[in-house]
């Protein structure tokens, strides 16, 4: 049924959920599992809500979020193997993290995009958008979302 799987993690409980279910959706189908966390850059004015920090410093805070996600993504690629799915992580780097996922799933021609929906309502909904939402309307492959 499907052949790659991409998931979308951010370390929250709920992505934490999205991983479980697909290793276990891998392990069931046979999938290998590409595990994609999109880290954002550090804002570098005061227009983009941020400390001005010196350039060196900006480079620091940015490669130890790239650290940290690649260090997410292995520990989640271990999970895999351990219940026998091929599996590979990757980290983007990027404010656009919808894009970031769809580009991500295209390049590791992915056809299954799981992901977390992290359940905003309302105002904070409006305001914020959903990566979730967007992902599914610009996705050509079928995405699987959790709650």
């Amino acid at each position: 049924m499907y052949k790659r799987i991409l998931v979308a993690t951010d370390a929250t409980p709920l992505s934490k959920k999205a991983v479980a279910h697909a290793i276990g959706l891998a392990a069931g189908t046979g999938a290998e599992l590409v595990v994609l966390t999109v880290t954002q850059r550090y804002p570098t004015s005061y227009m983009e809500g941020a400390i001005a920090f010196e350039a060196v410093d900006v480079a620091r805070i940015e490669k130890q979020w790239t650290e940290q996600g690649r260090a997410l993504v292995d520990r989640y690629v271990q999970q895999a193997e351990a219940k026998g799915v091929v599996a590979r992580g990757a980290v983007a780097k990027s404010d656009l993290v919808a894009e970031s996922i769809i580009a991500a799933a295209t390049k590791h021609k992915a056809d299954l995009i799981v992901m977390a929906s992290h359940g905003r309502k309302g105002l904070k909904r409006l305001l914020m958008g959903s990566e979730t939402l967007n992902v599914l309307t610009h996705s050509s492959i079928p995405v699987l979302v959790l709650r």
